[in-house]
């Protein structure tokens, strides 16, 4: 199961990230993981929140640019070499990752977010590998409306 994650385009300067959460917090949208990366002038911030539809109209009124994207979250067992391996299932399969961050979701194994060229099939490769894959609900993410939800994909 895909999960819906929430990317912002953000000048690099100062105080342009504490404007998108105020605008989450305004709305009462919870951030459930967040990562940021940077260029001189640009930044991409990719969220997983409690309500992306909510977030994703708020933050269009706000004047940001945002889009939302299929990822996986991916438990993935405290075992050395247990992230090479996964990845090296997928590359013998040839699925990019594009991007990937951490995803705190409890204590006796780390999750991470997944983009890759085939979420579908890279699901299934890590699954087959040992790897469970996150429900959304798992993490806290609201589906009261999933037509809303699904429809921003």
């Amino acid at each position: 199961m895909f999960i819906k994650q929430l990317s912002v385009f953000l000048e690099n300067r100062e105080g342009r990230l504490e404007d998108v959460l105020r605008v989450l917090k305004n709305n009462k949208v919870n951030v459930v993981s967040l990562s940021l990366a940077d260029t001189q002038e640009f930044g991409i911030l990719r969220l997983l929140v409690d309500k992306v539809d909510m977030a994703y109209s708020a933050l269009q009124r706000n004047g940001f640019s945002a889009r939302v994207t299929d990822v996986l979250a991916v438990k993935v067992a405290h075992q050395v070499g247990m992230l090479q391996e996964l990845l090296a299932a997928l590359g013998s399969a040839h699925i990019n990752v594009e991007y990937m961050y951490a995803l705190s979701v409890g204590e006796k194994e780390a999750s991470i977010i997944l983009k890759t060229s085939d979420l579908a099939l890279a699901g299934e490769i890590l699954h087959k590998n040992g790897a469970g894959i996150v429900k959304p609900d798992e993490i806290g993410l609201d589906f009261k409306d999933r037509e809303a939800y699904n429809k921003l994909s």
